[in-house]
C-alpha cells in the first residue's frame, strides 16, 4: 500500500503544477440594458404581446420586465401603485441604459368609473407626466400607440382607437419622445389579413357564428366574459388565467405576430437598442 501511494502523490503534484500554469483572466464588466413594459392587457402576460417580446425578441444582455396589467388606464395604473413599482425598476442602477415603453388607451376609453380619462385633456396630460418622471429617473421613455381592435364592418377595419393614437403621437412629437406606432402598424396588418384570418390572433378560437360573420366581413359584438373557473386546490401552482375569444386580446399567435411588429419599430425608433433586439 505504501508503494501504491507514491505514484498517486506524484500525479497529484503534476496536476497542481499544470493548474498553476493555466492562464486566468477576469471577465469584462457587465454592461446590460433594461426594458420595462408599462401598459394594459394588450401588453400584459397571457393576453398581450409583452410576454412574447421579452421571451423571444431581446438578447440575454437585456433585462426585460413586463409590468403590463389587464384593465388599467393611465389613471388607474398610477392610482393603484403600479406606476411606482415600474418607476422603481427604472431607477435600479447598473444598466448601460434603461428604456420604459408606455402603451395605454384601451381602458382610458372605458366607461368604468376607476378607468376612464378624458381623451383630449387628461389622457395626454397623464402621458406627459409619465414621460417627465421616467426622464427624471434617468431612463428613456418610449411611447407606444395602442394595439388596434380587430373589429370589422363590411370588410373594413373599425379602428376605434385612431383618435387616441393621435393623442399619443402629439405628445411624442411635442416632447421629442421615441414613438412605436403600433396602432398604425397593427391596423394595416389586420386590414390586410381580413376579418376571418384576424380571428387567429385571439386567445381562443371563434364560435361557428363568429367565424361565419367574420368571413362575411362584419364581426359580431364581443361575447361577455366567461364565469370565473372554480379555484384549484391542493399543492402546487394555483394561479389561473382567463382566456376568451374577442377582438382585442392576443393568444400565442397574436402575441408573436405583434411582438415582431414592436421589435422592428423599436429598433428604428431607438437605434441604440437595435443590436439588442432579435427580429
Amino acid at each position: 500500500m505504501r508503494w501504491l501511494a507514491i505514484p498517486l502523490f506524484a500525479a497529484a503534484l503534476a496536476g497542481g503544477a499544470q493548474a498553476k500554469e493555466r492562464e486566468r483572466t477576469d471577465a469584462e464588466p457587465l454592461s446590460p440594458y433594461k426594458i420595462i413594459l408599462v401598459g394594459d392587457s394588450t401588453m400584459a402576460p397571457h393576453s398581450g404581446w409583452g410576454g412574447a417580446f421579452c421571451a423571444g425578441h431581446v438578447k440575454s444582455s437585456v433585462a426585460c420586465v413586463n409590468a403590463g396589467r389587464g384593465g388599467r388606464s393611465t389613471r388607474s395604473y398610477r392610482q393603484e401603485g403600479s406606476w411606482d413599482i415600474a418607476l422603481g425598476e427604472a431607477k435600479v442602477p447598473g444598466y448601460r441604459a434603461t428604456y420604459v415603453l408606455i402603451q395605454f388607451a384601451h381602458n382610458d376609453q372605458s366607461s368604468k368609473a376607476e378607468r376612464w380619462t378624458d381623451e383630449t385633456s387628461e389622457f395626454p396630460a397623464n402621458l406627459r407626466r409619465f414621460v417627465e418622471e421616467v426622464r427624471a429617473a434617468g431612463a428613456v421613455p418610449v411611447l407606444v400607440t395602442p394595439l388596434t381592435r380587430r373589429e370589422f364592418r363590411d370588410g373594413e377595419l373599425r379602428n376605434t382607437l385612431a383618435s387616441w393614437s393621435d393623442q399619443v403621437r402629439n405628445v411624442a412629437k411635442a416632447m421629442d419622445v421615441p414613438l412605436v406606432d403600433l396602432n398604425a402598424l397593427s391596423a394595416a396588418q389586420v386590414q390586410k389579413m381580413g376579418a376571418e384570418t384576424a380571428t387567429q390572433l385571439a386567445q381562443e378560437a371563434p364560435s361557428d357564428e363568429e367565424l361565419a360573420a367574420a368571413r362575411g366581413g362584419t364581426t359580431l359584438a364581443a361575447r361577455p366574459a366567461p364565469p370565473s373557473p372554480p379555484p384549484i386546490t391542493g399543492k402546487g401552482a394555483r394561479g389561473q388565467v382567463m382566456r376568451k375569444f374577442d377582438y382585442t386580446h392576443l393568444g400565442s399567435v397574436g402575441a408573436e405576430v405583434t411582438a415582431r411588429l414592436v421589435t422592428q419599430a423599436l429598433a428604428v425608433a431607438v437605434p441604440g437598442l437595435a443590436s439588442q433586439l432579435v427580429p
